[in-house]
């Protein structure tokens, strides 16, 4: 029944013809261009692949839960075997961190097929052995999940592109339905875990992660979360791991997990354009 409703929500998708000139990438390879967009980063595995993930606090990271997995055996991957490069770009970090712990919704099975419950519950946080407090690096703030014809942001890193961020702008959700995302946006392998943005008031707010990568009648499309009940889950995991401290954990629709000096993230630099 949860298929069918995500292949009848993907059958909606084809219907809105989305343009391929909303799907254009733009590196951010150099200092300027990537001003602001710093905390998002590369997760590294030990050498044995990537992913892309964002900080939401000064020492938690936003990803996709199937990031935690080894694909080849199904076993969750040690944390401390992967490590956070927050803007990372050719070959340096602005901050490297380990993994203290990481908790993956309750609810996520690695191996399951693509569906609309793998979808919803493909979310993870990663807590880092040490907060990163850096004026470049300054965490992004949660907000509800769009609506279907709003414009959106991904920046991530990907197979080919391993070595820099790239944004995505502008693309567009398709539609939503059971708490899945379908949207425009190009991703490709190393991708998983891209945080989604939303840009109300100049501002970027993390709305969704990237799940899977598709192709709808030729089209690329991405699926992805929305964050209010997966992160109110993980929230409550994280807590109880934590012996019950609730403290800097982030919260959809607010700043809390933003600056971490000020409690209110500035733009820095971080627009999207229109194409």
């Amino acid at each position: 029944m949860r298929r069918a409703a995500l292949l009848s929500l993907i059958g909606l998708f084809v219907a809105l013809s989305v343009q391929a000139d909303d799907t254009r990438l733009r590196s951010l390879d150099s200092l300027y261009g990537a001003r602001g967009w710093d905390a998002v980063g590369r997760l590294d595995f030990a050498g044995k692949g990537f992913c892309t993930g964002a900080l939401v606090a000064p020492d938690l990271v936003l990803t996709a839960a199937h990031c935690m997995y080894d694909k080849s055996t199904g076993e969750r991957i040690d944390p401390a075997s992967v490590e956070f490069r927050a803007g990372w770009r050719n070959g340096r970090a602005e901050a490297y961190r380990g993994v203290r712990r990481a908790v993956v919704h309750p609810d996520f099975q690695f191996g399951s097929r693509i569906s609309a419950d793998r979808v919803r519950n493909d979310v993870a946080l990663l807590e880092l052995d040490q907060p990163i407090r850096k004026s470049t690096v300054v965490p992004f703030a949660l907000d509800e999940r769009p609506h279907a014809g709003d414009r959106i942001g991904v920046i991530s890193y990907a197979r080919g592109r391993s070595e820099a961020p790239s944004l995505q702008e502008m693309c567009e959700v398709a539609t939503r339905q059971a708490g899945v995302l379908v949207m425009s946006c190009t991703v490709d392998f190393g991708a998983s875990g891209a945080p989604v943005f939303s840009f109300a008031d100049g501002v970027p707010r993390i709305v969704s992660v990237v799940s899977a990568k598709a192709a709808i009648d030729g089209a690329p499309v991405s699926l992805g979360t929305a964050l209010a009940s997966p992160i109110a889950r993980l929230r409550a995991e994280l807590a109880i791991a934590r012996g019950g401290s609730w403290s800097s954990l982030p919260q959809v629709g607010t700043d809390t997990a933003a600056n971490p000096g000020t409690g209110t993230r500035r733009e820095n630099g971080a627009k999207f354009v229109k194409p």
